[in-house]
């Protein structure tokens, strides 16, 4: 036999460590900081822009973006894209975003 040794018990768990692997589990984190960056996007985008467009995922900080039709696409990767992206940074600071990616998509 070999020696045993005694763990003492660690106690009651926090609540916060439960908390969060249900977040977790449940995957309500990920719906919150989707919710937070669509919301971020609206600001960001405008009117001009929101009707046209839809967040669709953020990608190694790249944010990928939805376009309605080819004219709004150009629009906003040539001439929106630096303010935009600059907006998002100030709205997001917590959220590394180096890009935005703008392509022809399905806009619900």
């Amino acid at each position: 036999m070999g020696i045993r040794y005694f763990k003492p018990d660690p106690g009651p768990e926090k609540v916060g460590s439960i908390l969060g692997r249900l977040f977790i589990a449940k995957g309500w984190g990920r719906k919150q900081e989707r919710l937070q960056l669509e919301k971020a996007w609206a600001e960001a985008a405008g009117e001009e822009y929101l009707a046209g467009t839809r967040v669709v995922v953020v990608k190694k900080g790249v944010l990928e973006i939805a376009v309605s039709n080819s004219s709004l696409l150009q629009e906003l990767a040539q001439f929106q894209k630096r303010p935009l992206l600059t907006r998002l940074k100030e709205l997001l600071p917590g959220v590394a975003l180096t890009d935005l990616r703008f392509r022809l998509g399905k806009i619900d």
